[in-house]
């Protein structure tokens, strides 16, 4: 196994054919310009100690230091070194509510956007915790099991629309029964639900869905969105306002945040209400919420990592470069004795 540290590097390896393609022309236009002065043959005889594969040999030595300088940059990480990481955290599900309610554009630039903003803005700033998302409206579905990659996280977070759900309604008590069963470990002392939601329930059933959260030992700290004042539902198509929701009476329905439901349902559980709206508060909440928490060593992780290999070839290319400036284009001596090419003759 190995891993590339910095490939971008790979495209320093174009000096080469240039560096090559620079050598021929040099070599042609020498020959060239001796032969308008002598012939080949008397060249031979008024530079004998000139050696003919050596600038070849030092062209070969330059490449390969250079080469070797490259792939040290490039830094080829191989072999795998087995470290424990030991993790201390909290175990939070993200309740995100995906009715169309979150389409209302009383905050920029609309409900769910705002949520989903929010709960980016809260991973960003986690460390060592493991989250879960739920996506709820009249039901609720599992989004991302618990789990420590926020990346995977971010990406379904992304995915969150107000269309994903057929059914439509605000049922907070399945999104919290739903979290529930996301907390896994029997031992851990601190769970927490992160509901983010217009406070809009259409299910008179989450104060008690609150309550069996609070015998689990879970907390739940509830997010508003929206304002209080309301707005209507727009209904778009291709990104453009048609119109907007209404009732039976063709009526234009108004959206409002109920913070009192969010608020009893937070206060269920011991709990806090957040404003939404306002995503510096929420995070400097949340981090100082967590920083108070006890944390627990929920995972004790051994994974793969790889070595630096790049002292190997930069060793090499300064080498074969030193090598290169050392070594004089004339015969070498010892070789000239072994008369290797039948040169001397008596």
């Amino acid at each position: 196994m190995y891993q590339l540290d910095a490939p971008t590097y790979f495209y320093v390896f174009a000096i080469l054919p240039v560096l090559w393609t620079g050598f021929l022309w040099i070599s042609s236009w020498k020959k060239k310009t001796q032969r308008q002065f002598a012939s080949s043959k008397l060249m031979d005889v008024l530079s004998s100690q000139r050696s003919r594969f050596k600038p070849l040999l030092k062209l070969i030595l330059i490449s390969l230091g250079i080469s070797c300088l490259i792939l040290g940059l490039i830094n080829p990480k191989i072999g795998t070194q087995l470290e424990t990481v030991k993790r201390e955290g909290i175990d939070i599900v993200f309740a995100i509510d995906v009715s169309k309610s979150m389409l209302a554009e009383d905050i920029a630039p609309n409900r769910i956007e705002k949520a989903k903003r929010l709960v980016s803005a809260l991973l960003n700033q986690l460390a060592s915790d493991r989250v879960g998302i739920i996506a709820y409206a009249a039901q609720a579905v599992p989004q991302l099991p618990i789990t420590t990659d926020y990346g995977a996280a971010k990406m379904f977070l992304q995915a969150l629309n107000t269309d994903m759900l057929s059914s439509q309604g605000t049922a907070i008590d399945a999104a919290i029964d739903l979290a529930a069963t996301y907390f896994d470990d029997q031992d851990q002392t601190n769970r927490v639900v992160f509901i983010l939601s217009d406070g809009e329930d259409h299910s008179e059933n989450a104060l008690a869905a609150a309550e069996r959260a609070k015998d689990l030992g879970i907390k739940i700290f509830t997010f508003g969105v929206g304002t209080e004042k309301g707005a209507p539902i727009p209904i778009k198509k291709n990104g453009i306002v048609e119109s907007y929701k209404k009732d039976e009476n063709g009526e234009v329905v108004m959206t409002k945040r109920n913070t009192e439901m969010l608020i009893s349902i937070a206060n269920s559980t011991e709990g806090s209400f957040v404003e939404g709206n306002d995503t510096q508060a929420v995070l400097e909440f949340v981090s100082e919420t967590l920083k108070q928490m006890e944390k627990k060593e929920f995972e004790a992780k051994k994974f793969v990592s790889y070595k630096d290999r790049f002292q190997p070839f930069l060793i090499a290319g300064f080498l074969l470069l030193l090598i290169e400036i050392l070594l004089f284009e004339t015969k070498t001596k010892w070789i000239l004795r072994l008369n290797l090419f039948n040169e001397n003759k008596n």
